[in-house]
């Protein structure tokens, strides 16, 4: 069977945590096209402004995030638990966790910055 064909089964509770700042920890499964990962916010954390070409959606499982999107950060979004935000490709966009809250970003294709841990864009707050 080729890794094309492969069926794997992710539990995430078994996944390895990464540290990403001091308020924003993730766990990620990649396939070949997508990746999806949770991340862990505390109230306050910031994800900093960035774009990048991969789409992303961003599900909330709890809590709440605000985004900023667009060139100018002048689109206010905010996205609470049972709420979806489609990010298209190469647009400018940056967070705020309003509560603590639990994401599941669906990135297509997969973030390989995050994979590589090249992500230097976050900052500890």
């Amino acid at each position: 069977m080729s890794a094309s064909t492969t069926v794997t089964k992710f539990t995430w509770n078994d996944m390895p945590k990464e540290r990403v700042t001091n308020r924003i920890d993730r766990r990620i499964v990649t396939g070949e096209s997508t990746m999806v990962a949770h991340v862990y916010l505390q109230k306050g954390a910031i994800v900093p402004e960035h774009s990048h070409h991969n789409e992303q959606l961003t599900y909330i499982l709890k809590g709440k995030l605000r985004f900023w999107v667009g060139d100018d950060l002048s689109q206010v979004f905010d996205v609470a638990e049972g709420e979806v935000l489609r990010l298209p490709s190469n647009v400018p966009h940056k967070a705020e966790a309003l509560e603590e809250t639990l994401d599941v970003d669906i990135f297509s294709p997969p973030r390989q910055d995050w994979l590589d841990r090249t992500d230097d864009y976050f900052k500890d707050q």
